[in-house]
Parts: C-alpha cells; sequence; structure tokens
C-alpha cells in the first residue's frame, strides 16, 4: 500500500522538534497516526491540536526561503488554469496564480514534491515558482475556480423545447472536444427533462447504446456512432476524474454539471465487459432543508429525538426513490450540532459543512475493511456508512450501538414486506435488534418514519 505523504512535512517534521514548536513523542505517535490512516502528518499535527495550520505554514515559509500566500481572498488569474489540468491541480494539491513572462506561480502544499512540479514543467513548458498554502485553501480554489472546467457546463432548461432530442447533436460534422462535450450535456440535458436519475452507456455492434432508466424500465434513446466513441467515453472519464487510459479495470468517479443556477452532481461508474466498458450514470440532486422535504413536522421530530439516542437510523426504499436525499437533508439538519458526525461513502455526492466526509478509495486500500479497524479513534459521536456489504460490516456498525453510537445506514426494499423478508435473514439478527427508527422513503412526496415502538408494532421486527 502507498502511504500519502508531504515531502516537505516529512523532511522538516524534525525540525519542528528541533524549533521547541511540538515534542519528539509527539511527533512519533503522528506519524504513526498518519501511516495508519493513510493521510500525510500535517493532517494530524492541525486535526490533534499539536500546532495550529498557520504556526506550520509560517515555520514553513521560514526553512523553505519560500513564501507562504493565504488564498481566502485571493483572486487568481483564470487565464493560467489552462495550464494546469483539473485532475493534476487535484492530484498534486497544485494551482496556478499568475504568469510573467516564462515564469508561472503556483500554489502548492508540498513544495518540495519535485515529481509533481517537473510534470507540471513538462507539460506546461513554463518555468515554476512555487509559493506555499494551506491545503485546504487548495481544494477550495480548486473546486471555485475549477467549477466551468471540471464540469460539462451549464444546462439551459428555459429553452428546453417539447420534444427536445440529444442526437440532434449528432448532425454536426465538427469531430472536436467542443463537440463532444456539448453532446454530454445535451445527453444529461434530456435525462434531467424526462426526470431520468440513471444512464447507462452500453458498446453495442455500430456504437455505443444511451439507456435511461424509466419507471423501472431501461430504454434505449439511440446510439452514439462508432466514430465518436472513443473521444466520447474518453472525455466523459475525463470529466469525471476518471484514468480514460484504463478500461481493464472498474473505476468509480464523480461528475459534476449546472442546471441552471444548481450544480448536480452524478456518481460515474465504468465497469469493463466483454463487449467493451459499461458505464452508468447516477444522478444526485442537492439535498433540500429538511424542513422543505415532505417529512411532517411529527416525522422529523421522531428522526431528531431518535439521532440523540445510541441506535441504527434504516433508511429504506427501491432504487432510486431518493433514499440518499434523505440522509442528506438530515446530516446537514444536525451538522451543527455539537456531534462529530462522519461519513463513510464510495462518492460523497456533496460537501456538507461540519461533517467529516470519507470516500472510499479501493486504489490506495481505502477500503471498508480499512474504515472499520480506524474510525473508532476518530471518536465519531454519528456515523452514516453507504449500504450494507458484507456480514463483517454489518455486525461491526451493529457493535458500535453498544458503544453509545448512533449510525445511519441504507438499505434497498421494494416495500415493507420485502424488508421484513430481508431482515428476517439470520444475517441480520444483531443488526435488526438495535435498529431504533425506519425511514421508509417510497418516493419523495411519500416517506413512512417507525419509532422503536412502531418498529415492533407495525413490522414485526422486535
Amino acid at each position: 500500500m502507498e502511504f500519502v505523504t508531504n515531502k516537505t512535512l516529512e523532511k522538516l517534521k524534525y525540525d519542528l522538534v528541533r524549533d521547541g514548536l511540538i515534542g519528539y513523542e509527539e511527533i512519533e505517535k503522528a506519524n504513526e497516526l498518519a501511516q495508519s490512516q493513510n493521510v500525510n502528518i500535517g493532517h494530524i499535527l492541525i486535526k490533534s491540536g499539536l500546532i495550529t495550520e498557520n504556526k506550520l505554514l509560517k515555520f514553513l515559509e521560514s526553512k523553505l526561503h519560500i513564501p507562504y500566500v493565504d488564498l481566502k481572498d485571493y483572486a487568481l488569474d483564470k487565464r493560467c488554469l489552462s495550464y494546469i489540468s483539473f485532475n493534476d491541480a487535484q492530484k498534486y494539491k497544485i494551482i496556478p496564480l499568475f504568469k510573467i513572462e516564462n515564469v508561472l506561480t503556483v500554489a502548492m502544499a508540498d513544495p518540495l514534491d519535485l515529481f509533481a512540479i517537473d510534470k507540471i514543467v513538462e507539460k506546461t513548458g513554463c518555468d515554476i515558482e512555487p509559493v506555499v498554502s494551506a491545503e485546504s485553501s487548495i481544494l477550495d480554489k480548486i473546486d471555485e475556480y475549477y467549477q466551468s472546467d471540471s464540469s460539462v457546463g451549464e444546462i439551459n432548461m428555459e429553452d428546453a423545447a417539447t420534444g427536445f432530442d440529444w442526437q440532434e447533436e449528432l448532425h454536426n460534422d465538427v469531430l472536436s472536444e467542443e463537440h463532444i462535450q456539448i453532446l454530454i450535456r445535451s445527453i444529461l440535458k434530456q435525462a434531467i427533462l424526462n426526470n431520468v436519475h440513471e444512464l447507462f452507456f452500453e458498446h453495442v455492434p455500430n456504437g455505443l447504446s444511451v439507456n435511461f432508466r424509466m419507471n423501472a424500465e431501461i430504454v434505449d434513446t439511440g446510439q452514439i456512432p462508432s466514430v465518436l466513441v472513443v473521444p466520447f467515453i474518453s472525455k466523459l472519464k475525463t470529466l469525471s476524474n476518471l484514468d480514460a487510459a484504463v478500461c481493464e479495470l472498474p473505476q468509480l468517479g464523480k461528475l459534476i454539471f449546472k442546471v441552471d443556477d444548481i450544480i448536480l452532481t452524478a456518481s460515474i461508474s465504468a465497469f469493463p465487459t466483454i463487449n467493451g466498458e459499461r458505464i452508468s450514470l447516477k444522478i444526485y440532486k442537492p439535498p433540500k432543508n429538511i424542513e422543505k422535504t415532505s417529512l411532517t413536522s411529527s416525522q422529523i421530530s421522531t428522526i431528531k429525538t431518535e439521532i440523540e439516542k445510541a441506535g441504527i437510523i434504516l433508511v429504506c426504499g427501491s432504487s432510486l426513490s431518493g433514499k440518499t436525499h434523505v440522509i442528506y437533508s438530515i446530516l446537514s439538519d444536525i451538522a451543527n450540532s455539537n456531534k462529530n458526525i462522519m461519513t463513510i461513502e464510495s462518492i460523497a455526492k456533496y460537501k456538507l459543512e461540519n461533517v467529516n466526509q470519507c470516500e472510499l478509495n479501493e486504489n490506495i486500500g481505502f477500503n471498508m475493511d480499512k474504515a472499520m479497524r480506524f474510525i473508532e479513534f476518530q471518536s465519531p459521536d454519528l456515523i452514516y456508512f453507504e449500504g450494507i456489504t458484507s456480514k463483517s460490516a454489518l455486525d461491526y456498525f451493529s457493535s458500535l450501538v453498544f458503544k453509545d453510537k448512533t449510525l445511519i445506514t441504507e438499505l434497498l426494499a421494494d416495500n415493507m414486506a420485502d424488508l421484513n423478508k430481508k431482515l428476517s435473514y439470520d444475517d441480520f439478527e444483531m443488526f435488526k435488534q438495535v435498529i431504533s427508527c425506519i425511514i421508509f422513503v417510497h418516493n419523495a412526496q411519500s416517506i413512512e418514519v417507525f419509532d422503536k415502538e412502531e418498529i415492533k408494532r407495525f413490522t414485526g421486527i422486535s
């Protein structure tokens, strides 16, 4: 397994001890935690309160003689964004600030990462002048400035005429990157117009079929011709921060696009088949304020009461019923409480303030097993874990209830009878005993909420 490191801090960490900023034992303990949690040591030092971020950055500035730049209110030159791609910016925690003659000044969280600098020099042909900035600030600026570049652009719904068909874009004979991006945007536009939240791209003899899941059925909406398949998939994967050169292994990414003034997120899964990669997209709408959902005031009160207790809040419903949307609304609502709220997700659909969201990443070995082994060291009060993947995970999270933890998870069930049937399996024996609340999402307009007593009375789960 490859550990996440910060080469600058790895080189200078013992200078922190020599300068009397941190004790030797504290550095050693922080180093162990950094390796066990697969984060760089700077995260541990700051998160544990051993040193403030500002003091650490000033220390680096003095040792490296590299200027520190606070990006909080900094307005960078947007023309420089073309020098560093969205993928490289995220990968290397780097963002361009301005360019004078052939010198490109960049903000870096790790200015001694010579590999990253060499890559940027090779791609830009410029001399690179690094400055030190906080990693969190760099990531915020990447989200802010690369939003239009890393997404497929804005989808304007006002001019959406009746009978809109994405295939009209195929009549454009100009084979260009811009044309491909417009094509992707048109497909997403039709999906939104048709209230479709899941779509698939599958290889067929003459190209790539574009399929929408509508009313539980998969509908073929047309085909992308063979000549466009390779550039289409490549652009779609690049926009989703996937490796376009890899097609033999599964990949999971995130696509961001804008509809009018609303930014939507889609999870994108590329999976190899004997016919070629099958690509699946699931579109997630931004979470609403819990008061604006179809939950009644009585149901909201029940949920808030149960969240204050140790137990499992189980959110159920059929595929695409809106389970995740409801969970995000709940998490948003309680985020300002004095609780340590953590999530374990395949893809973080939206960034939630005051919630510690964790994305699983098989590429670096951060899987559910690893998350289970180390999440307790973070002393969470409430954990949302996405779905139930194995009996070991089921039993582990169930056991946390006996340590006064509150957990939220989801389970696929078409109706209450289906839920009862699934929970009757032996694997759920321990899990169902600690369920404190069930939220059954039939659809956005129909949600049922059961507390512990109602669960016993109406569902037969004891």
